[in-house]
């Protein structure tokens, strides 16, 4: 009974701190939630599926908080969609043919090269530009989106951060409408579609769910709130830190599946 309340309090703080730093940064709620599932000895699928079904709440609660700053595009919204769910279609499936340590070993490695990519990021705040984006600009830009799709469907760890910094440079978005977009798009139609699939073919770890969806929305909701208004400068160091701590340890434990 104790061991089992311990369980729930650890699951609680994961899930809380993970969606609180994945709606202020714009990505990343698997960066810590879904390794940590893996480490709590989950296997790669089930873990994926139970992490992809609770992130849904990430973008709900963010989506409360940044429908008050009426920060979604219609036209790029749907570019996104269109995209991008077909992309998790696929890498969904590939994942369920991908043995674990492959699939735990490939997302230690995507881990890492997270962090130091962001470590060599320099950001400063963005100001959104305003450049003329052709139809052909939109299709380019949304074959990549389409890819980051699968990764987000297959690997699903930071997928998020990748669409953010791509929303970013190829569509010229502000960092604040870029976390926008993501953590609503991403977080309920991406996730939502991913989860379906897994869920269908795999066995979900009902018994963590409610303590996961319940810190998924609730640290959706202010990590949104504090995104509007400080930015990204304090967790973007926290990711980096965290990144190269859970890529390694995954990249452990994938030698000893």
């Amino acid at each position: 009974m104790l061991a089992q309340l311990i369980q729930q309090i650890v699951l609680a703080a994961i899930s809380l701190i993970s969606n609180f730093l994945s709606a202020l940064a714009g990505g990343g709620a698997g960066l810590i939630q879904l390794p940590a599932l893996i480490l709590l000895g989950l296997p790669f699928t089930k873990a994926l599926a139970t992490h992809k079904l609770a992130s849904v709440t990430l973008g709900i609660g963010a989506s409360i908080r940044h429908y008050k700053e009426n920060n979604l595009n219609t036209k790029y919204s749907l570019v996104i969609l269109i995209f991008g769910i077909p992309g998790v279609i696929i890498g969904t499936r590939l994942v369920l043919f991908i043995p674990d340590n492959l699939a735990t070993l490939a997302l230690g490695i995507l881990i890492l090269f997270l962090g130091i990519y962001s470590y060599k990021l320099k950001r400063t705040e963005e100001i959104e530009k305003i450049f003329l984006i052709t139809n052909l600009d939109i299709i380019k830009g949304g074959l990549v989106i389409t890819l980051i799709g699968i990764l987000n469907g297959s690997l699903t760890s930071g997928t998020g951060l990748f669409l953010t910094f791509w929303l970013v440079r190829w569509f010229n978005f502000s960092y604040t409408r870029a976390v926008a977009h993501t953590l609503v798009l991403v977080g309920i139609a991406w996730n939502g579609s991913g989860a379906i699939v897994l869920c269908l073919n795999n066995e979900v770890k009902w018994l963590w769910l409610p303590i996961l969806i319940i810190g998924s929305l609730i640290g959706g909701y202010f990590g949104a709130h504090y995104s509007i208004i400080k930015g990204e400068k304090i967790v973007k160091k926290s990711f980096e830190i965290l990144a190269l701590i859970m890529g390694l340890s995954l990249i452990i434990k994938s030698y000893i599946i």
